[in-house]
């Protein structure tokens, strides 16, 4: 949800990468809350970190509290910011539970997302 948010707020200010350190699956759940915000993520898939190894960065953030102990250092010595967000999908139980966890995530990293580009 970071790199679409990003991505759509940003528009080709930045150029926006997204990984993981242990990939998985886009979740149904956030690809239909950020529909509903006329965002489609439906085509982005979980990469891991390693496939950026070696690669510079200007800006590298970190969405969980795990991420942040794992990621690792990228060349040029990027500025690294940490936004500690837990998983929805850990902590709800019902389809419908899971798209308010989902909402509120979506909207805690939109927020977070406007304060980055300063508006």
């Amino acid at each position: 949800m970071a790199e679409g948010l990003l991505r759509y707020e940003a528009g080709d200010r930045f150029a926006v990468f997204s990984a993981g350190t242990q990939p998985a699956p886009v979740r149904t759940a956030a690809v239909e809350v950020m529909r509903e915000l006329g965002i489609d993520i439906s085509c982005q898939r979980s990469k891991g970190v390693a496939e950026f190894a070696g690669q510079e960065f200007d800006v590298v953030i970190t969405v969980c509290d795990k991420a942040r102990e794992e990621c690792p250092a990228f060349p040029g010595d990027p500025e690294r910011l940490h936004w500690p967000f837990e998983d929805p999908a850990s902590f709800v139980e019902t389809a419908e539970e899971r798209l308010v966890a989902f909402r509120r995530l979506r909207d805690r990293i939109h927020g977070r997302v406007m304060v980055l580009l300063g508006e």
